[in-house]
This record gives C-alpha cells, structure tokens and sequence, in this order.
C-alpha cells in the first residue's frame, strides 16, 4: 500500500535486509515512499546478504562514520569444490575439485584460525576502487582487476554445523572484512576451493537482529514510520552521554573546546569519547578528548545541532 511522503525523520532505523536487492535499492524505495530525502546507511551489505543495515535518516547521517566504524556479527554458509569470480554461489564458476578427501576437524581447525588481525584479498568484483573506478566496473568491462590486500580482525569464529560440502559458521569482525574472501582463502588453503552460498549480519554493534524492522514493514508504516525510529541519543547507546550548561553549549557551538576539568563529575582521559547534550538533553555533537596545549580538552567531531 502506498502512502504519502512524511516530514523528514532524524534518527536510526534499523533494517533486517532482505537477500536479493542491493542497500541502496532498499534505502531508494524508503526515500521514494516515506519521502526520506536525506537517507544514507552505516556499512553495507551484498545483495545476496541479509540482516541489519542500519540506515540513518536526517541529522543521523551525521553519525555514519561512527557507527560504521564499530565491529560486525555474521553468521555464513560456505560450500567446499568450487571457485568463483565474486567468491560467492552467484559468480561465474572458475574451477571444481573434490572436497571428498578433507576431513571435517580439518575444515573445523581452518575456520578457528581466522581469529586474529590479517590481511585479506578483497573480492575482484566488489566496490573496493582503483584509481577511483570500483573494481566491480573494473570486471563488468573484461578489465584486469589488481590484487588489493586489506588489514582485518577477526575477534571471534565458531562453526555452527558441519555436514560437508556445507559448513555454517559465525565470525564477529571489524568493520570492512570480506566475508566472500574468508571462504575464498579457506578454499584455497584447503585445495578444493570454496564460495560463500548464504550469509546474514546478524549485528552491527551496537544493534542486532532483533532490534531489526522488515522491509515490508517499514514501507507500511506511512506516518507511524517514526514509531519504529531511534532517536539521535538512542543512536549511540554504548558512547557516555554528558549533559553541557548553556555556556559550555554555545562555546561548542562556536566551536571552541572544553577542558577536561570542566566536568569535575566525569574523569576523562585523551581518546575517550561522549555525546555531548544540550541542557535540554538534545544532541549537540560527538566530541573526543584531545591534548591541547593547556591539556587535555573535549574537541568537537562532529556537530549534531541544526543549521
């Protein structure tokens, strides 16, 4: 059903993805229906991936490169024999092998090895760009692609089932890993190849799937969409929250920074980071404690107040 387009929204939706259409396709029909005009997203996923994308309407876009920054959950199927171009089941299939001859603890034990920081290849047909060009566009056109290495984390990876040629599993990593390139470098060690046949984010920290609205829902919505919005200071629930006077309030807003000692109540040290709030508790702007020549001081991120 079709609705009529809403006042702009700011803050965080969360959206369980549906596998097939790329985030963008899905962030354009929010745009197109609900009438979001400022609309962007905090790490996107393939278009075969389901699972959390959040997306960031109004001021919150503000916040994209907060969030994503921050690490991911997936939970994945591979499938041992083959290779691919894009890594995946979708691709092009470059080479078959048999996959008889490995013994599951083998699988097992590779998959437990990701754990750990690593330099992974970047999937040849992904948004990954040279020269400014991504390399997707690179293939589409019969192109040479170039080898781009990247540095990972992997701070957590579980194999939920094993019933060869299939292998489930889980990683919790930082922002940016190719999870098609873990089942492809798998494959490789191995000998027998592997593409990823399923895949779903099932968090983006700090939010999970169950925090997560269908498409179908969110499009539904028409003016109750807000019910399903979080607000710009629920959108970043694991940053401190410090609550400004009116005069420290304007000294941000003209861009000046705060002595730590100012907040005699909030010991902070250099690196750490807050939600600045106004004294009507309203966003004012993400700040980090910097050195400064007189010492440690709250310096201004990014400003959240309307122009």
């Amino acid at each position: 059903m079709s609705h009529p387009p809403i006042a702009q929204l700011d803050g965080v939706l969360i959206l369980h993805k549906p596998g097939g259409p790329t985030s963008t396709d899905c962030l354009n029909r929010i745009k197109r229906q609900l009438g979001q005009k400022k609309i962007g997203h905090a790490g996107t996923l393939d278009p075969m991936a389901t699972g959390v994308l959040v997306v960031l309407l109004g001021q919150a876009t503000k916040l994209a490169g907060y969030l994503s920054e921050d690490r991911k959950t997936y939970r994945g199927t591979l499938i041992l024999g083959q290779t691919t171009d894009t890594y995946d089941v979708q691709g092009t299939v470059l080479s078959e092998a048999s996959w008889k001859n490995i013994p599951a603890d083998g699988v097992q034990a590779e998959i437990l090895s990701w754990v750990g920081a690593m330099r992974q290849e970047v999937p040849p047909v992904s948004a990954a760009k040279h020269h400014g060009k991504p390399l997707y566009a690179l293939h589409r056109e019969g192109k040479d692609v170039p080898v781009k290495v990247k540095e990972v984390t992997i701070f957590d990876a579980q194999v939920l089932a094993l019933d060869l040629p299939r292998v489930t599993f889980r990683v919790t990593c930082s922002a940016g890993t190719y999870i098609r390139s873990l089942a492809h470098s798998l494959g490789k060690r191995l000998g027998c190849g592997a593409v990823l046949g399923e895949l779903e984010r099932e968090a983006s920290h700090p939010f999970t799937l169950d925090q997560a609205h269908s498409l179908d829902t969110v499009l539904s919505r028409g003016e109750r969409l807000q019910e399903l919005v979080l607000t710009m200071d629920e959108a970043l629930p694991h940053w401190p929250k410090l609550a400004l006077s009116q005069e420290q309030a304007e000294l941000v807003r003209n861009g000046a920074w705060l002595p730590v000692g100012s907040f005699p109540d909030y010991p902070a040290q250099t690196g750490d980071r807050a939600l600045l709030l106004t004294p009507a508790r309203e966003p004012l702007a993400l700040a980090e404690v910097r050195t400064r020549g007189q010492g440690p001081a709250w310096t201004i991120l990014r400003g959240l107040w309307q122009a």
